[in-house]
């Protein structure tokens, strides 16, 4: 039988122990603790995700700094973000120019406690409307066809016969826009395509064949819109036909005078 006076040291030890493993030693669930963000007064007692035993924490920053509370996850479940689905497509914003169309869609539920984020919520895509209240746009919507400048010198020899005296001229644009596909070279007669870049200013070069005698200008150089000389008119380079985008009409010159690599030639 144990003596009498051992009694007050065990009633010492067990309230000892309860002081260490009360409610706030038992992690976030019985703590009711869940705090979003880092918040250092979101504090709990217990085992930690490091299997270590003391301080823990149920706040969001937990994860990073790697000392939650061993029941975070069910006190904090992660919430995705929800997202509606996407609206219909948009018409194009103007007709009879090569620009975009829009689709949207909303957030339904925000993300919590370090769920996935919300994906982007509006698209863009190419778009182009071959009508107008007036009839069928200009021909300048279709797309012009381009390739390296190198290929120059090489088709005036092979196609143009000396008595063509047709004059051609050169024209300046600055890219907007351009497909991925620029960038993956599918052989060597494709790698003139590489030096495409958004920004860039670039020169065309037309000239016969594709100049012929009778015409005025190169297909889809934009030489025909009378009213704005700086519309967005769509490209695609000749050997890729998924390289393509929209460059903005800059100014007609005489002959070009861009670097190499920035040197093209309507098709």
């Amino acid at each position: 039988m144990m003596p009498a006076r051992a009694w007050p040291m065990l009633m010492l030890i067990a309230l000892a122990r309860r002081a260490e493993t009360g409610p706030e030693a038992e992690g976030c669930l019985a703590a009711g603790l869940c705090c979003s963000g880092r918040e250092s007064s979101c504090l709990s007692r217990g085992w930690r995700t490091d299997r270590t035993h003391g301080e823990c924490y149920c706040d969001q920053a937990c994860r990073a700094l790697r000392d939650c509370c061993y029941d975070y996850d069910q006190a904090c479940p992660a919430v995705p973000c929800v997202v509606s689905e996407w609206s219909v497509w948009s018409g194009c914003s103007e007709p009879c120019k090569a620009t975009v169309r829009v689709r949207q869609r909303r957030v339904l539920r925000e993300p919590q406690n370090g769920g996935e984020p919300c994906p982007p919520l509006q698209q863009t895509a190419g778009c182009a409307e071959y009508h107008d209240q007036h009839g069928h746009c200009l021909q300048s919507l279709v797309p012009a066809l381009i390739t390296t400048g190198g290929y120059g010198n090489a088709r005036k020899k092979r196609e143009v016969s000396d008595k063509n005296d047709v004059i051609g001229y050169c024209v300046e644009f600055e890219l907007t826009s351009l497909t991925s596909a620029c960038q993956h070279n599918i052989g060597p007669h494709t790698q003139w395509m590489q030096y495409l870049r958004e920004g860039h200013q670039v020169c065309v070069e037309c000239q016969p064949p594709a100049l012929a005698a009778g015409q005025k200008h190169c297909s889809g150089d934009g030489e025909d819109i009378e009213q704005d000389r700086r519309v967005s008119l769509q490209w695609q380079a000749v050997g890729n036909p998924r390289c393509r985008g929209v460059w903005r009409r800059v100014r007609r010159r005489d002959s070009c005078s861009c670097p190499t690599v920035h040197s093209f030639l309507f098709i």
